[in-house]
Protein backbone atom coordinates (compact mmCIF):
# COMPACT_ATOMS: atom_id res chain seq x y z
CA UNK A 1 0.00 0.00 0.00
CA UNK A 2 1.14 3.32 -0.69
CA UNK A 3 0.64 5.10 2.35
CA UNK A 4 1.81 8.49 0.51
CA UNK A 5 -1.28 9.01 -1.57
CA UNK A 6 -3.34 6.91 1.18
CA UNK A 7 -2.59 9.68 3.56
CA UNK A 8 -3.20 12.51 0.74
CA UNK A 9 -6.66 11.13 0.35
CA UNK A 10 -7.05 10.99 4.01
CA UNK A 11 -6.26 14.72 3.99
CA UNK A 12 -8.67 15.85 1.31
CA UNK A 13 -11.65 14.07 3.13
CA UNK A 14 -10.96 15.53 6.54
CA UNK A 15 -10.55 19.28 4.68
CA UNK A 16 -13.94 19.03 3.49
CA UNK A 17 -16.27 16.92 6.68
CA UNK A 18 -17.90 18.32 9.30
CA UNK A 19 -16.53 17.12 12.54
CA UNK A 20 -18.90 14.50 12.70
CA UNK A 21 -17.48 13.11 9.55
CA UNK A 22 -13.85 13.69 10.77
CA UNK A 23 -14.72 11.41 13.75
CA UNK A 24 -15.99 9.16 11.33
CA UNK A 25 -12.92 8.81 9.57
CA UNK A 26 -10.63 8.28 13.02
CA UNK A 27 -12.65 5.71 13.51
CA UNK A 28 -12.39 3.55 10.21
CA UNK A 29 -9.02 4.17 9.72
CA UNK A 30 -7.83 3.29 13.37
CA UNK A 31 -10.66 1.01 14.55
CA UNK A 32 -11.40 -0.74 11.53
CA UNK A 33 -8.54 -0.35 8.85
CA UNK A 34 -5.54 -0.86 10.69
CA UNK A 35 -7.19 -3.75 12.72
CA UNK A 36 -8.13 -5.81 9.65
CA UNK A 37 -4.49 -5.07 8.48
CA UNK A 38 -2.43 -5.60 11.56
CA UNK A 39 -4.51 -8.25 13.47
CA UNK A 40 -7.74 -9.79 12.01
CA UNK A 41 -5.89 -10.99 8.39
CA UNK A 42 -3.79 -12.92 10.76
CA UNK A 43 -6.70 -14.39 13.04
CA UNK A 44 -7.99 -15.83 10.17
CA UNK A 45 -5.17 -16.89 8.20
CA UNK A 46 -5.58 -20.45 9.37
CA UNK A 47 -9.42 -20.85 9.14
CA UNK A 48 -9.16 -23.68 6.31
CA UNK A 49 -5.99 -25.56 7.63
CA UNK A 50 -7.09 -26.00 10.95
CA UNK A 51 -10.79 -26.75 10.24
CA UNK A 52 -10.39 -30.12 11.61
CA UNK A 53 -13.09 -32.78 11.48
CA UNK A 54 -13.04 -36.26 13.12
CA UNK A 55 -13.18 -38.60 9.79
CA UNK A 56 -10.96 -39.32 7.17
CA UNK A 57 -13.38 -39.18 4.54
CA UNK A 58 -12.04 -37.30 1.35
CA UNK A 59 -13.84 -34.48 0.58
CA UNK A 60 -16.14 -33.76 4.13
CA UNK A 61 -13.98 -31.28 5.34
CA UNK A 62 -14.22 -28.99 2.42
CA UNK A 63 -17.62 -29.47 1.99
CA UNK A 64 -18.40 -29.24 5.64
CA UNK A 65 -16.11 -26.01 5.26
CA UNK A 66 -18.05 -24.45 2.70
CA UNK A 67 -21.40 -24.70 4.44
CA UNK A 68 -20.22 -23.31 7.60
CA UNK A 69 -17.83 -20.51 5.77
CA UNK A 70 -19.74 -19.45 3.10
CA UNK A 71 -17.97 -16.36 2.77
CA UNK A 72 -14.55 -15.33 4.61
CA UNK A 73 -14.92 -12.69 7.25
CA UNK A 74 -11.72 -11.26 6.22
CA UNK A 75 -13.37 -10.97 2.11
CA UNK A 76 -16.70 -9.34 3.98
CA UNK A 77 -14.72 -6.78 5.85
CA UNK A 78 -12.60 -6.09 3.11
CA UNK A 79 -15.60 -5.60 0.74
CA UNK A 80 -17.07 -3.66 3.60
CA UNK A 81 -14.55 -1.21 4.01
CA UNK A 82 -13.98 -0.59 -0.01
CA UNK A 83 -17.72 0.02 -0.34
CA UNK A 84 -18.06 2.32 2.66
CA UNK A 85 -14.64 4.65 2.14
CA UNK A 86 -15.90 5.46 -2.09
CA UNK A 87 -18.58 7.89 -1.27
CA UNK A 88 -15.92 10.02 0.75
CA UNK A 89 -13.55 10.10 -2.65
CA UNK A 90 -16.80 10.87 -4.60
CA UNK A 91 -17.01 14.46 -2.74
CA UNK A 92 -13.25 15.06 -3.16
CA UNK A 93 -13.69 14.39 -7.01
CA UNK A 94 -16.62 16.57 -6.63
CA UNK A 95 -14.62 19.34 -5.07
CA UNK A 96 -11.98 18.89 -7.85
CA UNK A 97 -14.53 19.52 -10.50
CA UNK A 98 -15.25 22.87 -9.31
CA UNK A 99 -12.04 23.94 -9.04
CA UNK A 100 -11.35 22.68 -12.18
CA UNK A 101 -14.27 24.70 -13.67
CA UNK A 102 -12.98 27.77 -11.91
CA UNK A 103 -9.54 27.72 -13.20
CA UNK A 104 -11.19 27.48 -16.68
CA UNK A 105 -13.73 30.29 -15.90
CA UNK A 106 -10.98 32.43 -14.35
CA UNK A 107 -8.75 31.81 -17.32
CA UNK A 108 -11.63 33.19 -19.97
CA UNK A 109 -12.82 35.61 -18.26
CA UNK A 110 -9.68 37.02 -16.43
CA UNK A 111 -9.16 37.11 -12.55
CA UNK A 112 -11.47 40.21 -11.92
CA UNK A 113 -14.44 37.98 -13.66
CA UNK A 114 -17.33 36.92 -10.74
CA UNK A 115 -16.77 33.96 -9.57
CA UNK A 116 -18.84 30.64 -10.21
CA UNK A 117 -17.50 29.19 -6.96
CA UNK A 118 -16.29 31.42 -4.65
CA UNK A 119 -15.47 28.50 -2.22
CA UNK A 120 -15.38 25.38 -3.90
CA UNK A 121 -15.37 22.95 -1.38
CA UNK A 122 -18.38 24.70 0.36
CA UNK A 123 -20.95 22.03 0.36
CA UNK A 124 -23.62 24.69 -1.48
CA UNK A 125 -25.84 22.80 -4.54
CA UNK A 126 -24.90 20.02 -5.88
CA UNK A 127 -21.90 19.36 -3.69
CA UNK A 128 -24.36 19.61 -0.15
CA UNK A 129 -26.56 16.85 -2.03
CA UNK A 130 -23.20 14.63 -3.13
CA UNK A 131 -21.53 14.99 0.48
CA UNK A 132 -25.64 13.63 1.76
CA UNK A 133 -25.91 11.32 -0.34
CA UNK A 134 -22.50 9.59 0.29
CA UNK A 135 -23.77 9.65 4.04
CA UNK A 136 -26.82 7.86 3.48
CA UNK A 137 -25.08 5.48 1.48
CA UNK A 138 -22.17 4.80 3.81
CA UNK A 139 -24.61 4.40 6.48
CA UNK A 140 -26.66 1.83 4.01
CA UNK A 141 -23.75 -0.19 3.42
CA UNK A 142 -22.90 -0.98 7.03
CA UNK A 143 -26.45 -2.11 7.51
CA UNK A 144 -25.93 -4.18 4.82
CA UNK A 145 -23.26 -5.67 6.02
CA UNK A 146 -24.41 -6.27 9.44
CA UNK A 147 -27.30 -8.01 7.72
CA UNK A 148 -24.97 -10.42 5.92
CA UNK A 149 -23.10 -10.98 8.64
CA UNK A 150 -25.93 -12.28 11.04
CA UNK A 151 -27.36 -13.95 7.96
CA UNK A 152 -24.50 -16.01 7.55
CA UNK A 153 -22.99 -16.26 10.97
CA UNK A 154 -26.00 -16.40 13.47
CA UNK A 155 -25.34 -13.81 16.49
CA UNK A 156 -22.51 -12.56 14.93
CA UNK A 157 -20.73 -15.71 16.71
CA UNK A 158 -18.91 -18.93 16.15
CA UNK A 159 -19.28 -22.12 18.06
CA UNK A 160 -16.15 -24.49 18.99
CA UNK A 161 -17.52 -27.35 17.67
CA UNK A 162 -20.32 -27.69 14.73
CA UNK A 163 -21.97 -30.72 13.19
CA UNK A 164 -22.03 -32.07 9.75
CA UNK A 165 -23.51 -34.36 7.90
CA UNK A 166 -23.54 -33.13 4.07
CA UNK A 167 -22.61 -36.03 1.72
CA UNK A 168 -19.08 -37.56 1.20
CA UNK A 169 -19.34 -37.12 5.03
CA UNK A 170 -20.05 -40.82 6.38
CA UNK A 171 -21.99 -39.87 9.34
CA UNK A 172 -22.32 -36.51 11.54
CA UNK A 173 -19.35 -35.49 12.33
CA UNK A 174 -17.94 -32.89 14.55
CA UNK A 175 -15.97 -30.65 13.08
CA UNK A 176 -13.65 -28.32 15.46
CA UNK A 177 -12.90 -24.13 14.06
CA UNK A 178 -9.91 -22.58 14.43
CA UNK A 179 -9.31 -19.95 17.78
CA UNK A 180 -13.05 -19.26 17.91
CA UNK A 181 -13.29 -17.15 21.15
CA UNK A 182 -10.34 -14.93 19.38
CA UNK A 183 -12.68 -14.79 15.97
CA UNK A 184 -15.88 -13.97 17.96
CA UNK A 185 -13.73 -11.05 20.09
CA UNK A 186 -12.57 -9.48 16.73
CA UNK A 187 -16.10 -10.13 14.98
CA UNK A 188 -18.06 -8.16 17.73
CA UNK A 189 -15.49 -5.43 17.69
CA UNK A 190 -15.74 -5.06 14.35
CA UNK A 191 -19.48 -5.39 14.71
CA UNK A 192 -19.67 -2.23 17.67
CA UNK A 193 -17.34 0.02 15.61
CA UNK A 194 -19.30 -0.85 12.96
CA UNK A 195 -22.77 0.25 14.61
CA UNK A 196 -20.86 3.48 15.62
CA UNK A 197 -20.06 4.74 12.23
CA UNK A 198 -23.79 4.35 11.01
CA UNK A 199 -24.90 6.26 14.37
CA UNK A 200 -22.15 8.74 13.05
CA UNK A 201 -23.70 8.66 9.85
CA UNK A 202 -27.09 9.16 10.66
CA UNK A 203 -25.91 12.40 13.24
CA UNK A 204 -23.94 14.13 10.49
CA UNK A 205 -27.00 13.60 7.82
CA UNK A 206 -29.65 14.85 10.41
CA UNK A 207 -26.88 17.70 11.37
CA UNK A 208 -26.67 19.01 7.48
CA UNK A 209 -30.34 19.30 7.04
CA UNK A 210 -31.46 20.83 10.56
CA UNK A 211 -28.42 23.30 9.19
CA UNK A 212 -30.01 23.75 5.79
CA UNK A 213 -33.38 24.02 7.25
CA UNK A 214 -32.37 26.58 9.69
CA UNK A 215 -30.91 28.86 6.86
CA UNK A 216 -34.17 28.75 4.74
CA UNK A 217 -35.97 29.57 7.91
CA UNK A 218 -33.53 32.73 8.35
Amino acid sequence: MNWGVFEGLLSGVNKYSTAFGRIWLSLVFIFRLLVYVVAAERVWSDDHKDFDCNTRQPGCGNVCFDHFFPVSHIRLWALQLILVTCPSLLVIMHVAYREAKEQRHRAAGGEDCRRIYPNPGKKRGGLWWTYLLSLIFKAGVDVVFLYIFYHFYRNYTLPRVVKCELPPCPNVVDCFISRPTEKNIFTLFMVVTTCICIMLSLVEAAYLIGKRCRECLL
